[in-house]
């Protein structure tokens, strides 16, 4: 358990992601009490955080989470607002409009994190989060935080309010989080949230050159989803999967999956406050929770430093 940023709360290093429980861009859900298993497992063995947004689905992964959640009130909820027209819109009333429903769709009384998806250019950014803060003065939300954001847009809205969270695109696989957004949240106290910890399934181990996807998984490359040219396109995939396969002798040594060593590096780094792993499968979402026991010694990430240096 850590702290998110400054003022937060106190969340597991490991939460449960649910962009996979909208269905759009992962291919057809499994019924809903395959998904239902799939959040207790990680409740179960100790998440106490779930992350959506209103785009995941177009609702459908909030409303999942408010039916299988119900009168829980022991697990925290984090979801999202995003830009128009993919999204609500940034405009204070289409934020404050696009938080009343996620409450309907969560079925909750409050949002415990409440955050911009992506950047827009349509509005400015001192609106919008002047916006967010009133939600959190009223106490609509609990605590405000970004996606997708560079420090300077950060700094922007610190001037404003401050961000009690940053969810940045960060793994094994893609590191440069560390150049500049990691070390300035970590003096800022902004909590950071890690997405995409997992390499989207590539530092899992079960993907192969061989793996097909379906056509409506964005990592067929049929969605138009930008991160499958850097991910999945067959040479850089090789190449992922290079690294991933150097991996292996790290994790057997110390008795764990390839999925629980990259959880592990990820929230042994500096300024991670946890990382977010989804999954619609009841077992995986029990082993990434087990990731936050693991202890990585200095020697142990030097070792994974030298591997994905190449």
């Amino acid at each position: 358990m850590r702290r998110l940023g400054a003022d937060g709360p106190e969340i597991s290093v490991v939460g449960f992601g649910a962009w996979e429980m909208g269905g759009s861009h992962w291919g057809p859900n499994p019924e809903e009490d395959v998904l239902g298993a799939a959040i207790h497992a990680g409740l179960d063995a100790g998440m106490n955080w779930i992350d959506t947004a209103e785009v995941y689905g177009n609702g459908v992964s909030e409303e999942v989470i408010g039916r299988v959640l119900g009168s829980r009130d022991d697990v925290l909820v984090f979801t999202k607002v995003a830009p128009s027209p993919t999204g609500s819109g940034f405009t204070p009333e289409q934020v404050r409009a696009a938080a009343q429903k996620s409450l309907r769709r969560l079925q909750r009384e409050v949002i415990d994190v409440y955050q911009l998806h992506w950047p827009s250019g349509d509005v400015p950014i001192e609106e919008t989060w002047g916006a967010m803060a009133e939600l959190a003065a009223e106490g609509i939300v609990r605590y405000i935080g970004v996606s997708n954001f560079d420090v300077e847009l950060l700094e922007r809205c610190l001037a404003v309010r401050h961000v009690d969270s940053l969810q940045p695109h960060f793994s094994m696989l893609k590191r440069d989080a560390r150049d500049d957004l990691l070390p300035f949240c970590d003096q800022k106290g902004i909590g950071v949230v890690a997405y995409g910890p997992l390499g989207f399934g590539l530092l899992t181990g079960a993907i192969t050159m061989e793996t097909t996807f379906h056509d409506e998984d964005w990592r067929a490359g049929k969605t138009g989803l930008g991160n499958y040219e850097r991910l999945f396109a067959p040479e850089a995939r090789a190449k992922h999967l290079a690294v991933v396969d150097s991996l292996r002798p790290v994790a057997d040594r110390l008795g764990v999956s390839l999925a629980e060593l990259a959880l592990a590096w990820n929230i042994h780094q500096t300024g991670v406050t946890g990382a977010i792993a989804g999954s619609r499968d009841p077992a995986h979402t029990g082993t990434n929770a087990r990731a936050g026991h693991l202890v990585l010694t200095e020697k142990d990430l030097e070792e994974i430093e030298g591997l994905l240096a190449g």
